[in-house]
């Protein structure tokens, strides 16, 4: 099998709108799309959201993580959760939907073994990236922890056509890291129309190039993708990971250690990346 040519088929059929989406991503887009409206109410947003199950369950579960509820008062109800959170964390939430149905959209159980693996390792870069944006590179943290949903899209859009190639994530995928990653992810990420900053951090992620002291958004990232707990599956079937600058992990950030922000920040890494999970 010519893994390259079918990384570029791959690309072409996700730019080509082969790209097919369940109910559940289809309300998911619907809420993205009413964010952008400016005359979109709160009430109105919460009731799209609560006809939504999975991503009214989400709000609900992160709005009462650590990360954003810092007076330990648990709320219930999806507005109350849509106020907490804000527009901007709820359009990362919306996009979170739309990535992660793509983790049972595989038909072979061990391809989808696969997706939740990365939806785990994405659930961490995600959270890691928000955090590393608020305490290291003092970017915005929701865009952080937009970019880091959204970092894996190209994998998971190649697992759900895996089942067109037979053999494919049996095949020696070296190709993947550096081209055909960047083929593919362009392509989907474009189909979600995520906006120019994130593309130009995927760039940084997908060149692989980590700046010390990191100071962009794709500095972040790349820094949240290489500190993961969980290592992206896609980095086994290639048998090689991201090339990028190893992380000390007591380097000196501004005052304080990266592992000291790290320690610091476990509870909140923890209780977020669980409500990602859940």
């Amino acid at each position: 099998m010519d893994v390259q040519s079918v990384l570029k088929a791959v690309a072409d059929d996700a730019a080509g709108g082969g790209m097919v989406f369940t109910t559940h991503a289809e309300l998911a887009m619907r809420v993205r799309r009413a964010l952008d409206d400016p005359e979109c109410s709160l009430d109105q947003l919460s009731k799209l959201v609560a006809a939504e199950p999975i991503l009214s369950a989400r709000v609900v579960g992160v709005a009462n993580s650590v990360a954003y509820n810092r007076s330990g008062r648990a709320i219930g109800d999806v507005r109350s959760a849509v106020s907490r959170l804000g527009f901007s964390a709820l359009r990362v939430l919306a996009t979170a939907v739309v990535v992660r149905q793509m983790e049972g959209m595989p038909k072979k159980p061990e391809h989808r073994a696969v997706a939740a693996r990365l939806w785990e390792h994405t659930a961490h870069v995600a959270v890691l990236a928000r955090l590393i944006a608020q305490r290291v590179t003092h970017q915005n943290p929701d865009a952080a922890f937009f970019a880091g949903i959204v970092h894996e899209v190209g994998g998971f859009y190649l697992i759900t056509r895996a089942d067109s190639f037979p053999g494919l994530l049996e095949e020696d995928l070296a190709p993947w890291y550096g081209r055909g990653e960047a083929e593919v992810g362009r392509a989907v990420l474009k189909v979600l129309g995520v906006p120019e900053s994130t593309l130009e951090a995927m760039e940084t992620l997908w060149a692989g190039y980590l700046a010390m002291p990191p100071e962009s958004l794709g500095d972040t990232l790349l820094l949240a993708d290489q500190l993961s707990p969980v290592e992206s599956p896609m980095s086994q079937l290639a048998g090689m990971g991201r090339k990028g600058m190893p992380v000390e992990i007591d380097v000196m950030i501004d005052d304080e250690t990266l592992s000291g922000i790290l320690k610091d920040s476990a509870e909140e890494v923890e209780s977020l990346t669980n409500a990602l999970k859940a």
